[in-house]
């Protein structure tokens, strides 16, 4: 039996509802979807966007969600008028990085290493422009090849500069026509990295450099990186490694590690501390880093006791030429005094010393507690912990945080235990996102497999090769919530490192992502990203723009950096 509203529309159409008329209803609402849309232009910063994401398991569906988004993107731009197409910036902008002008730095009157900081409040965008890349461009080869060698023209070296550089880590790379090839013995010290990486295993009382992750070593910062060779090997280790080093307009060794593929962003911390929580590292690596011990009355060597977990190793090699004996000493008591001052300080343990490398240990025991109260580096305030590009702060983290657990206790699990995830929040909300994204990868997997692989992209049939592990090198997950993406990669075994960002607007769920082992830092995306342009192969924004509700925020200039930080194609 039909309904009485199916008997009078058929009453009005006849007795069949013509094809033309039901297009036109649709249509209707639709029309009827933008007009109200654009009506209400800040009705989409009271929307809360669940962080459960839709999943396409084919391309109609695929089509339907792009239109809702084309709504949610008109209410998000305040129903801003069609903007023109922008154009190409100058050649003098191929490696633009935004935030980084060190010479209008200077004029402003940044000295002593701040003008190479980051200053987002003096840089001017001017009209917007779309980064070209160098002309001799390639893409770069997949791993693991792509992690060896590189193609000149996509980075800012030239072969003069290369030649000329006394550096170890460059004589010791093989420069060809049009391309720069690492090998395994590229050394960071004369004996080559595996040996360099095995002694100091060695010195931490460790059988072999495979033996990190038994002792609780799973992440590692590495300040001032060189092109990355010691965080390389590190990944080959099943370590999570992340070079920071400050910005370089030439011969960047950020900008090299990154077309590696390694995890590499830009930090400098002159005067401001770096965009990552306090407690989250299980080793502070710095060789040849160029440090000035002795400046600000030990405030980096604070920084880096703030990043630390309990537990936590300092690693610092600075090689040394060897020929006369009495100048190398006076060197190395020039640099070793101030460190053990300060180390002294702040209840750092001395435990190895061979050639050039020394290794502190930080404290775990909670009696520090009663000495630092007396020493003259006072402890922070509690709940004091906000790290994003604030001021150096002369004071250390004490053991009131929940997440005071000594790296030794830690389960030589890769997955968190259920102690550690109570410390985070409800454990159940963390296993329904790792699901969720298990779920999204598969579906995101094979709706790429075409688009990268075929002239004519198409839905995914049986006849089609199963995606290769490798299809992407690197992706930046711009609101990575939990970590469930990067969580899914590893577990689908894919070839890939994500760079998880947490937005500043968002909840502070950092610290778990750090704690899983996973690459990630604090952001605000209504400023530009610290990172050379052409560096990552793919952006996942999911729920990305429910945190843009700052009025100085603008969807434009979003679109324009993530188009800078795209690899081409």
């Amino acid at each position: 039996m039909r309904s009485p509203l199916l008997n009078k529309l058929s009453l009005i159409c006849g007795r069949r509802l013509p094809v033309s008329w039901l297009v036109l209803c649709f249509t209707s609402v639709l029309v009827l979807i933008a007009v109200f849309g654009s009506s209400f232009p800040k009705s989409f910063d009271y929307v809360t966007v669940t962080p459960v994401p839709e999943i396409y398991s084919n391309y109609r569906r695929l089509k339907e969600q792009t239109a809702v988004d084309y709504f949610q993107l008109r209410t998000v731009s305040s129903g801003a008028g069609r903007q023109g197409e922008l154009g190409l910036c100058g050649k003098e902008r191929e490696n633009y990085v935004p935030c980084y002008n060190v010479t209008a730095n200077v004029l402003l009157g940044f000295k002593d290493g701040e003008e190479f900081d980051r200053h987002c409040e003096v840089s001017s965008q001017g009209k917007f422009c779309l980064v070209r890349p160098p002309k001799d461009y390639k893409i770069p080869l997949r791993w693991p090849a792509g992690r060896d060698v590189i193609w000149t023209g996509n980075v800012k070296i030239t072969k003069d500069q290369f030649l000329s550089s006394g550096s170890i880590t460059k004589r010791m790379m093989l420069l060809e026509e049009n391309q720069i090839a690492f090998h395994s013995q590229d050394g960071l010290i004369f004996d080559g990295v595996k040996d360099y990486s095995r002694q100091i295993a060695e010195m931490m009382g460790l059988g072999s450099d495979s033996e990190f992750f038994q002792a609780g070593v799973r992440t590692v910062l590495d300040i001032g990186c060189g092109f990355g060779s010691f965080g390389a090997h590190l990944v080959s280790l099943k370590l999570t490694a992340l070079c920071v080093a400050a910005y370089e307009a030439t011969g960047s060794q950020v900008q090299i590690a990154l077309e590696r593929g390694l995890p590499a962003m830009i930090g400098n911390f002159i005067s401001r501390q770096l965009p990552y929580p306090s407690l989250s590292f299980d080793m502070v690596h710095c060789a040849q880093c160029g440090i000035v011990w002795d400046k600000k009355e030990g405030m980096f060597l604070i920084e880096f006791d703030r990043l630390l977990k309990p537990g936590g190793y300092f690693v610092i090699t600075s090689p040394i030429s060897k020929p006369p004996g009495r100048a190398t000493s006076s060197k190395k008591r020039s640099m070793l005094t101030p460190l053990a001052q300060f180390t002294e300080k702040i209840c750092w343990s001395l435990i190895a010393q061979q050639d050039e490398t020394f290794i502190w240990q930080k404290t775990a025991n909670l009696m520090f507690l009663e000495y630092s109260k007396n020493n003259e580096v006072p402890l922070c305030k509690e709940g004091y912990d906000t790290p994003y590009y604030q001021t150096l702060m002369p004071c250390i983290i004490g053991a009131s945080s929940k997440r005071w657990i000594p790296i030794q206790n830690k389960s030589s699990s890769p997955d968190l235990s259920s102690v550690e995830l109570e410390v985070h929040g409800n454990p159940e909300d963390f296993f329904e996102d790792l699901q969720v994204w298990k779920l999204a990868l598969k579906n995101y997997w094979s709706l790429l497999t075409p688009l990268i692989f075929s002239d004519h992209p198409k839905r995914p049939g049986d006849e089609d090769p199963l995606p290769p592990f490798n299809m992407v090198r690197n992706v930046m997950d711009m609101n990575a919530h939990y970590g469930g993406l990067n969580a899914a990669f590893l577990e689908e075994m894919k070839s890939v490192w994500v760079m998880n960002v947490v937005p500043v607007r968002a909840r502070n769920t950092l610290p778990l992502i750090l704690d899983r082992g996973f690459p990630g830092v604090f952001h605000d995306w209504c400023e530009p990203f610290p990172t050379y342009p052409r560096t990552y192969d793919l952006l996942h924004a999911n729920g990305l723009l429910s945190h843009l509700t700052s009025e100085r925020c603008s969807l434009v200039e979003l679109f324009v950096e993530m188009d800078r930080i795209l690899r081409p194609e």
